[in-house]
């Protein structure tokens, strides 16, 4: 987050990220200290997708409109929360059954006697859903 925010030639609202539970409770109370402390916020990036729907009650409450006036972004794609999240979240999806399936090969193997080391890398994807903004338009609609 903060290279891009650096790439982009942008500070971080705050000052520094909150942090605290992972729930809805949490999400309400880190976005009213936000939006005290800085007002001008226009984009919130939440660590799971509880944290963000929680923002985006706190967010209605305080009259501020998503994605209009605040988009927010959710991580963890818990599809059955962030689908009917009001708007529908965006969030990261790092694909947990198959980081959790490559998990248990790796264990399997070490069990067996295969040991290895290292790190193993993952790529996650961006699901874009209403809270950042409207859906792009495909080629042809």
């Amino acid at each position: 987050m903060r290279a891009a925010l650096d790439e982009a030639g942008l500070d971080l609202a705050g000052g520094e990220p909150f942090f605290g539970e992972w729930s809805r409770r949490w999400g309400r109370h880190a976005t009213r200290m936000l939006i005290t402390a800085a007002p001008e916020v226009d984009a919130i990036f939440c660590g799971n997708d509880q944290i963000a729907d929680g923002a985006c009650e706190a967010l209605a409450a305080l009259g501020r409109r998503i994605p209009d006036d605040v988009a927010v972004v959710g991580y963890d794609n818990w599809e059955a929360l962030a689908a009917d999240c009001r708007p529908p979240l965006t969030t990261i999806d790092l694909n947990l059954e198959q980081l959790g399936a490559a998990a248990v090969e790796h264990l399997s193997a070490a069990l067996d006697g295969h040991r290895t080391s290292g790190v193993v890398r993952r790529t996650g994807r961006l699901v874009v859903r209403e809270s950042t903004g409207p859906l792009p338009r495909r080629p042809g609609n």
